[in-house]
């Protein structure tokens, strides 16, 4: 098993194979903590799996730049892929961390509502939790007085089945299982070019040793890179690949001390949930994300959103210190819908969709995605066995 990442083995499809041109039997595009979750259960299958990351290292991409939080399933209309795998894969990825020894907690998740309009919004939210099956506890202003005094609400709910997790240690452990079965990270390796052909994908791989992989499955699970992939690739219907938006979200570090144990959100707005507190396993605070909506991907931070985002926390934690919060990171979500668009669901696209046998692609899989990595797998693997 695996222990950190300079242990991962560095190795190309040419000293593999020592060819120009590599039959493979499965192929997953994207080593983000997605696509190690489905190879690793494909590779248990007894599939001979190799997983192309276009980077240098696993998961670099949306992976490791989100707020690691182990979300309930709370929001999501119940009919959807998001509402049904965020609540199975919650369940299938504590479970994974309590038997792996993975860094995690249960911290719980305050939602806090300011005025009459915000407490109806929370009614919405609770029922919605319903019919997801998620437990929720309704907080009056007097108990929230004893549980958050440091925040000003007039209402909550209370999520006692959110938390946090190293992400980085699930994607380490994921690997760690995949090379057990038998399956190969190939990094460095870039699709440059895909096609279908005869039943068979070519996939052109670029970067060091350059060569051609022929398979006879293909997962896309390139992340921001999906659709992208999707659009290009020969011998698929055109219109499989939708349209992609880029929403960012930067993240600010709080310094020192802070009196809070439990994750707090406001409630959601367009686009997301709202700059919220989040904690790592440390007990750091850290906020965000807010939305930007940008036309390529750039992962800076401008320091000067500080201000904005303490005008948003001072809603309900007046006793914010703004010169605390300092630059962290950013993260973008490849959305299905733009900033007018409302709710869009994961999209899961295999042969009932385009009607091209072994291929599946990975479209908007962004929150909830880590919490429904597990569940996104064996929906992946049913879709590959039909």
């Amino acid at each position: 098993m695996l222990t950190n990442d300079r242990n991962t083995t560095r190795v190309t499809l040419k000293q593999m194979t020592g060819r120009d041109i590599v039959q493979a039997d499965t192929v997953v595009v994207g080593a983000g903590i997605v696509g190690l979750a489905v190879a690793r259960t494909l590779a248990k299958q007894g599939r001979e799996v190799l997983v192309l990351e276009s980077g240098a290292h696993f998961g670099e991409g949306v992976s490791s730049r989100n707020s690691e939080v182990i979300h309930a399933g709370i929001y999501y209309p119940e009919d959807s892929l998001k509402a049904r795998l965020c609540v199975r894969g919650r369940r299938m990825l504590y479970e994974y961390c309590q038997t792996r020894g993975i860094d995690h907690r249960k911290t719980g998740k305050w939602i806090v509502a300011n005025g009459a309009s915000q407490v109806g919004r929370l009614d919405t939210i609770a029922s919605q939790a319903l019919r997801n099956g998620v437990p929720l506890q309704r907080v009056t202003r007097r108990a929230l007085r004893v549980s958050l005094p440091d925040v000003t609400a007039q209402e909550a709910l209370y999520s006692p089945e959110t938390g946090i997790v190293d992400s980085h240690g699930v994607m380490l452990s994921l690997l760690g299982e995949l090379e057990d079965y038998g399956g190969h990270l190939v990094r460095q390796a870039p699709v440059e070019h895909a096609a279908t052909c005869a039943g068979e994908h070519r996939l052109q791989v670029g970067g060091p040793a350059p060569c051609e992989l022929r398979a006879q499955r293909v997962v896309n699970a390139a992340g921001l890179g999906a659709v992208p992939l999707a659009t290009s690739w020969q011998g698929v219907p055109a219109d499989i690949a939708p349209r992609q938006w880029l929403a960012r979200g930067v993240y600010f570090s709080y310094s020192g001390r802070h009196p809070f144990h439990s994750l707090v959100y406001p409630i959601p707005e367009p686009g997301g949930l709202g700059v919220h507190l989040t904690l790592d396993l440390a007990g750091q605070a850290r906020f965000g994300p807010d939305v930007e909506w940008i036309e390529r991907v750039d992962f800076s931070v401008d320091p000067g959103r500080a201000r904005s985002f303490a005008e948003s926390i001072r809603r309900w934690w007046p006793a914010l210190d703004e010169s605390r919060l300092q630059p962290a990171y950013a993260g973008i979500r490849p959305k299905l819908a733009g900033p007018d668009g409302g709710f869009a669901d994961f999209r899961i696209a295999g042969e009932r969709r385009h009607g091209v046998a072994g291929l599946v692609h990975l479209f908007g899989i962004e929150s909830p995605g880590l919490t429904a990595a597990l569940a996104i797998a064996d929906e992946v693997a049913g879709q590959l066995a039909d």
